[in-house]
């Protein structure tokens, strides 16, 4: 299939709109060079809007759009329980974690570990997140995005992979993350419209045109099993979502760690005007979660009744979006791909982020104006920038170079994905909740948690190759918790380690925040008791 000559003229010219509106947005000032602070964190000007929106844009790209879509396909509604519970979390994050971490003008996740347990910790964090986003997220990312391309525009897979990669450096290169999170709000309003129009379509077309709520009943009817949020140990599926542990086992883990600890995900309500503003933005996202099993996972399950026996499962979003006509189908496949440059976009910055700021300036024994508003001079400030942006070259580079091997042999991305990353996630979720809310954790203690979820993550893989992987989570965090715990105590830390202050850190929240936090709590409930 490939595109018509309309499709393609709406493709390339929302191409050229985002592109110019992204060197728009972030133009320097007269007079002004931008700093790291500029670079890397929006000079900590992003309103709500901007925050809620981009949070959304930085989590929904190909491994949600096509993965999630493909774990519909082959699992069911079940898959939507990562972004419903992720609406909860988002609440936990807003609530308790923010309040800390800008308090203390945390500016990248490596920046808290120094603050709170010592020097070693961050640089071991901060290798391993580089290798995480360039080898698994970056990659997989472009990876699926080039795949849905290849399908729906007929480009060559290898071509559309290098066009991915290299319009989301660009895009992203000169203006840094204020480019990246206010053009966000365009792209997520053409992700949701777009995703929308998809869903309608499918539906309707079970429907016999009849409308999308005949549809949605011939497909509960006619595809029962996939319509089970909480799935039985019978279901050969189970391994992937084992029951009850959807809600109160080792997905909060993932959750917690992703929303909550990830530079590439947090970085943006780092870089709030306020707290109050953050908190905003944060609830916005939340409810942005909720919609989102509507636009990805349901044609994910309509393709079960109207492409069955897909040669993969994370083939059939692009195969819905076949029914799209004319002129919608490019405003639609120009929403994906707006999806997909703005994850890769935000993925590349915090790399970037994280290189720079956490590993070259302390390595040269530098503070940046990131840091404190001060920093060093106007030329070390402007060499410092040249960093984060060949870093992001290169970074994109290796990631072309290792898609195919790495990402291309699995059948549910989304779901390596998440296994891949849950080798480490407990481990990181120990460390960042003990250091903000246990005074005695140390240095020791929390590298020892680090080390045991890596190494009881594949032993037990190993081991008990058929225990779900989001068992296997929840038990490994217990373990490198208790393992934690014991060293803290055994092992005392340095006295000038913890420089993270709670002095003038509140957890109470606005009535607005309650509010919507309360909204989100009551569509949960009403959700899982539908679909139960």
């Amino acid at each position: 299939m490939s595109l018509s000559t309309i499709d393609t003229l709406v493709v390339i010219a929302y191409a050229i709109f985002i592109f110019g509106l992204a060197q728009w947005v972030s133009r320097e000032k007269a007079g002004h060079q931008k700093d790291t602070s500029d670079y890397f964190l929006a000079s900590k000007s992003l309103p709500w809007w901007a925050i809620g929106t981009s949070l959304i844009a930085a989590n929904i790209s190909a491994e949600q759009i096509v993965g999630m879509s493909g774990s519909g396909y082959a699992i069911g509604l079940a898959i939507a329980s990562y972004e419903w519970m992720a609406a909860l979390t988002l609440l936990i994050v807003g609530k308790y974690f923010l309040p800390i971490f800008l308090r203390n003008q945390i500016y990248t996740m490596p920046q808290f570990l120094e603050q709170r347990y010592g020097k070693l910790l961050p640089v071991i964090m901060a290798i391993f997140w580089l290798a995480l986003y360039v080898f698994v997220n970056l990659t997989s990312i472009i990876w699926l995005g080039s795949i849905a391309v290849n399908k729906v525009a007929g480009v060559n897979q290898d071509v559309a992979l290098v066009a991915l990669g290299a319009f989301a450096l660009l895009y992203q290169l000169y203006g840094g993350l204020k480019a990246v999170a206010l053009t966000d709000f365009v792209q997520v309003t053409l992700l949701v419209l777009g995703g929308l129009v998809v869903s309608y379509l499918t539906l309707d077309q079970i429907g016999g045109g009849q409308g999308i709520l005949a549809g949605f009943a011939t497909l509960t009817q006619r595809a029962p099993d996939h319509f089970d949020m909480i799935l039985d140990p019978s279901n050969e599926h189970f391994k992937e979502l084992p029951g009850i542990a959807v809600l109160v086992g080792g997905m909060w883990i993932a959750n917690l760690s992703y929303w909550g600890f990830n530079q590439y995900i947090i970085q943006r309500a780092l870089a709030a005007k306020n707290l109050g503003e953050a908190q905003k933005g944060v609830v916005l996202a939340a409810y942005l979660k909720l919609l989102m099993p509507v636009i990805i996972v349901l044609p994910g399950i309509a393709a079960v009744m109207l492409a069955p026996g897909l040669d993969k499962p994370d083939e059939a979003y692009p195969t819905m979006m076949r029914l799209l006509p004319p002129g919608l189908l490019g405003l639609v496949f120009a929403a994906l791909v707006a999806a997909i440059i703005a994850s890769t976009a935000s993925k590349i910055n915090s790399i970037a982020t994280i290189f720079t700021l956490d590993l070259y300036a302390k390595w040269r024994g530098e503070r940046t104006r990131a840091e404190d508003g001060q920093g060093e001079s106007g030329a070390e400030e402007k060499h410092l920038v040249m960093i984060g942006r060949s870093v992001a070259a290169v970074a994109v580079v290796i990631a072309l170079l290792t898609a195919r091997p790495l990402i291309g042999s699995s059948e549910q991305a989304f779901q390596f994905i998440q296994e891949f990353s849950g080798f480490f996630t407990p481990g990181i979720t120990v460390i960042f909740l003990l250091g903000l809310f246990w005074k005695r954790a140390t240095e020791a203690g929390a590298i020892a948690a680090a080390v045991a979820s890596v190494v009881l993550s594949y032993v037990l893989k190993v081991a008990m190759p058929d225990f779900p992987f989001m068992n296997r989570m929840g038990l490994v965090f217990l373990i490198s918790l208790a393992l934690a715990v014991i060293i803290s105590l055994a092992v005392k830390g340095r006295g000038d380690a913890n420089r993270v202050t709670m002095e003038g850190v509140s957890f109470r929240t606005p009535a607005i925040f309650n509010i919507a936090g309360l909204g989100v709590i009551l569509i949960l409930i009403a959700l899982y008791a539908t679909w139960w």
